[in-house]
């Protein structure tokens, strides 16, 4: 009997529990996701100077944002991804959707979806995929002023932070442009730029593109230096990701002033004091051996080196109009190519089928002369068929023969820069 009396106390418990956990939650999941999507829309409509955005993909690559969104789903961005969209308030839409979590999606084409653009043209990102953005997030968590969200597809990082009046008149009346005037440094002419840091000169190349910044500079002991970082933008100018430390003082960001187009110079400020980057005739440090490791690297190979673009010349791409030439497809230079006697440089073309390609004439230079100051100069020994006497090959044929010649940059394990020697204001990359 007392079994019979015990079973049924536990029955009655167990039921009892039953109960409770069925109330545990007074609304269905569906009615909290809209609880949960409403909050979030109150908060986003919230902010009227809108909110402060960074965005991280997974390789660390972080990108600015402003963001102001109104009730009717509109969205109003600025972003740091290059001066025209850091100076220009863009509008689109936006929706909050119940998926597996509350989600916000940005469903027109805004700056977001320029780095997700799959063409790689766009964004400089690969084809396919462009730089591994989202624009479709869920909302993680909504704590205080602040919202995380996470990318659907790439896992993309997204926080926003409520603004103030300073952060949107930062972007509204230009600063956020005068920031990214950072990238007329591609109009400095000169391929070496510089500038002077406590004192010191030190060599400067950035890669726009891929936000790095390379410093060469020749330590007290007279060896050549180099330090490469990523950066990323702020509200004055950018912050180097792994701070330089010259042995005499470390920096951690360059405030950019803004770019003088009169002089063709970038004014920046370098912990507290007012410098410039600007263009040099010739590098800090030369490679004394790049030449000849240049044209040596493609005799051992067996091979050639090829340029698509030809020569970048006071500040323009293909400035001799290369790529105008009937079927024309790249200029290659050729050392070895009669062994012992002379190179061989000038273009390839299509096929007229456009199934192959041909040399239909092209010059012999002699094997470059290496001069003990790290330059190669080229003389014609004679061409090969009927090179043009005027228009775009002709053009380049003489650039080539610059009585000045070359310095050489090497830029990877297996591309070259070739830098007039002249003035540094022309040059040609070689790739194998």
């Amino acid at each position: 009997m007392k079994r019979i009396s015990l079973l049924f106390l536990s029955i009655a418990f167990i039921f009892s529990a039953c109960q409770k956990d069925e109330t545990l939650f007074e609304q269905s999941p569906d009615a909290r996701l809209n609880e949960a999507l409403n909050k979030y829309q109150s908060a986003l409509i919230s902010s009227p100077t809108g909110w402060k955005a960074s965005l991280r993909n997974s390789r660390g690559d972080v990108y600015n944002f402003h963001l102001r969104f109104n009730n009717a789903n509109r969205v109003f961005m600025f972003s740091d991804i290059n001066s025209e969209t850091a100076g220009t308030e863009k509008e689109s839409s936006y929706r909050l959707k119940a998926m597996q979590t509350p989600s916000l999606i940005f469903d027109t084409y805004s700056y977001l979806h320029i780095l997700a653009d799959p063409d790689g043209s766009v964004n400089g990102g690969t084809n396919g995929q462009g730089l591994s953005f989202d624009f479709e997030f869920s909302l993680d968590s909504l704590v205080g002023d602040s919202i995380i969200l996470t990318g659907r597809r790439y896992g993309t990082k997204l926080k926003l932070e409520k603004a103030g009046q300073q952060d949107l008149d930062a972007w509204q009346n230009g600063g956020w442009v005068k920031v990214l005037s950072l990238e007329n440094i591609s109009n400095i002419q000169n391929y070496f730029k510089r500038m002077k840091i406590g004192g010191k000169d030190y060599e400067v190349r950035v890669n726009v593109q891929n936000r790095t910044i390379t410093f060469i500079w020749i330590d007290a002991s007279g060896t050549v230096q180099q330090f490469t970082t990523a950066y990323n933008y702020s509200a004055t100018g950018i912050i180097l990701i792994t701070p330089l430390n010259t042995g005499s003082e470390v920096i951690n960001q360059i405030v950019v002033n803004g770019w003088d187009e009169a002089n063709l110079v970038l004014n920046v400020t370098v912990n507290g004091a007012a410098t410039t980057i600007a263009g040099a005739p010739r590098p800090l440090a030369i490679d004394p051996s790049a030449p000849r490791r240049w044209w040596q690297q493609a005799v051992d190979a067996g091979s050639y080196w090829i340029t698509l673009n030809g020569f970048h010349v006071n500040g323009v791409d293909d400035a001799f109009g290369v790529k105008t030439l009937n079927r024309y497809y790249y200029f290659i230079y050729w050392p070895g190519y009669a062994p012992g006697s002379n190179d061989f440089f000038g273009p390839v073309f299509l096929n007229a089928a456009g199934t192959g390609v041909e040399l239909q004439y092209g010059v012999a230079p002699r094997v470059p002369q290496f001069t003990n100051d790290g330059r190669a100069v080229f003389t014609l020994l004679g061409s090969y068929g009927t090179y043009p006497a005027t228009g775009p090959a002709a053009q380049t044929r003489t650039q080539l023969l610059s009585p000045q010649g070359y310095y050489f940059i090497q830029t990877g394990a297996r591309s070259y820069d070739m830098v007039s020697a002249t003035d540094a204001k022309a040059w040609i990359s070689w790739v194998r």
